[in-house]
């Protein structure tokens, strides 16, 4: 019997109720817990300018975080997915340090190994294979082995140095994020993994092929993204445009190579590298989990994309704001001058770290510009908050707005004016705890911070040492945050020209 128009139009009709009630299923599940928050629409929840690339998602939960003011806490939803927004700093005390075991899962991203396999990194893994993996990290960035490694970082300075009489030589506006990628580059393939990056002194370096390809603003990266999002069943439509074979088996083929070499001719550098050859050798700590080429990589891959990218969007930024600051700039100066000729026209891990004001300006960098911009973590048990209400069930996301509450006016006057003098010794004293928190806190912090702070430090001291950085006709005059980028960086780029002093 043939079907009816009015039976396809009641079957169709059907289809998209149960869809319509799909996406609104669980809309009420902040209401039913007495916790505020904006009203969610079907499909996009409350992130819909975030997902269509209107919006950059620290300017999003900087508006949550206003729009509340005397909520210790938000609820919003990514898609149907409810997500805590924490704004109380004793509640962000507890989920990252008192209470972590409850919150020991990064929580907001999923990792799906057969579309990114790249993924399953030390950043991103759950607790069971996140926990032996940092304990048999953190020796590789203990403060020995940073001391030891400082002379290769000073040798990278080096060639950054001449690289940069050649930029200035050119008189043409530079793009800072670029130049300091190459730095960055260079300290962390040398340091983390004992290979000559060669980025400053060659264009076609392949890692710096690679790490644009990472970086770019391109339908691949996005569709990345995104599926460390949804669900795996519709994560893998997306598998034929996020799933790069170019990147994963450059850094497969590199790594394995590297390994190969040094088991052959039994060499030991005590670096990530070394790391990862006794993971594979002793793979018994953790549990059940295949050591495989793919894990092994995932974990190198990670140091390098942090590595240089993390510490280059520090170091271009301090670079826009002393060109924007010459009083500031020259203050720096100053004392990189004077350290250098007290220690014999060279910078030592000392000297750098006995930089008191480059410590402020390294520090008020993160402050403005944090690459930790949102911190993510998911509840592993029910967890009630004390000296509040507010209690909420295994599973739950929950995200930290760290740009937020770096730019709150109440911790931090006029937030957006850059300012090294709110990092003294004095300020720093009274400063409220849970209020910096750019490489977050707690056991899941990032590995590599002091790592960060001397590759940074090095960078800036070389640069101002010898060159003034000024504005030019292609400087940003309004800084607007790029939306389609996974981190801060503004839609006109950094531009500034050097000149030798």
């Amino acid at each position: 019997m043939a079907v009816g128009i009015v039976e396809v139009l009641l079957g169709m009709g059907t289809i998209l109720l149960l869809l319509y009630y799909f996406m609104i299923m669980g809309f009420d599940f902040w209401e039913k817990r007495g916790i505020p928050g904006p009203r969610p629409i079907p499909l996009f929840g409350n992130f819909k300018d975030v997902i269509l690339a209107k919006m950059h998602q620290a300017d999003y939960l900087k508006s949550i975080y206003e729009n509340y003011p005397k909520e210790p806490a938000v609820g919003v939803f990514m898609w149907n997915r409810p997500v805590l927004v924490v704004k109380d700093l004793d509640m962000i005390k507890d989920v990252l340090i008192k209470s972590f075991s409850d919150f020991s899962d990064r929580g907001i991203f999923v990792i799906h190994e057969d579309i990114d396999p790249l993924s399953k990194h030390l950043v991103f893994l759950e607790p069971k294979r996140w926990k032996p993996l940092r304990k048999k990290l953190t020796p590789a960035f203990s403060s020995g082995k940073l001391r030891e490694m400082f002379y290769l970082i000073n040798e990278c300075a080096t060639h950054y140095d001449q690289y940069m009489q050649t930029i200035v030589d050119k008189k043409e506006p530079v793009d800072c994020r670029d130049l300091a990628a190459k730095f960055t580059t260079d300290v962390i393939g040398v340091c983390a993994f004992g290979l000559n990056m060669n980025a400053l002194l060659n264009e076609e370096s392949e890692f710096r092929k690679m790490g644009r390809l990472i970086f770019a603003d391109s339908w691949h990266n996005r569709a990345r993204r995104l599926t460390r999002l949804l669900p795996h069943w519709s994560a893998r439509f997306l598998k034929p445009i996020a799933r790069d074979e170019k990147i994963i088996d450059f850094f497969v083929t590199t790594l394995r190579e590297t390994m190969e070499y040094r088991k052959k001719n039994n060499v030991r550098k005590h670096d990530i590298v070394d790391v990862l050859m006794d993971i594979k050798e002793n793979p018994e700590q953790f549990n059940d989990e295949e050591i495989t080429e793919l894990f092994l990589t995932a974990q190198a891959f990670v140091f390098f994309i942090a590595g240089f990218d993390t510490t280059s969007n520090a170091m271009s930024h301090a670079m826009y704001e002393l060109a924007l600051n010459p009083d500031i700039q020259e203050k720096l100066r100053q004392e990189v001058n004077a350290t250098y000729s007290e220690n014999n026209g060279k910078f030592s891990y000392d000297s750098v770290r006995n930089m008191k004001y480059l410590d402020k300006v390294f520090k008020e960098t993160l402050r403005k510009y944090p690459p930790a911009f949102t911190l993510s973590r998911k509840s592993m048990n029910n967890h009630s908050f004390s000296g509040t209400k507010i209690t909420i069930p295994k599973g739950t996301s929950l995200m930290i707005p760290t740009y937020a509450i770096h730019h709150d006016p109440s911790y931090y006057p006029d937030p957006d004016k850059f300012d090294p003098e709110r990092f003294d010794e004095g300020n720093a004293n009274n400063r409220i705890h849970m209020t910096f928190l750019p490489f977050g806190d707690g056991p899941r912090n990032c590995i590599g911070e002091r790592f960060a702070n001397n590759q940074f430090k090095v960078g800036i001291a070389m640069t101002v040492r010898k060159f003034k950085l000024a504005v030019c006709e292609r400087t940003c005059k309004n800084y607007v945050k790029h939306a389609r980028l996974s981190t801060l960086s503004p839609t006109d780029g950094l531009y500034l020209k050097f000149k030798s002093i």
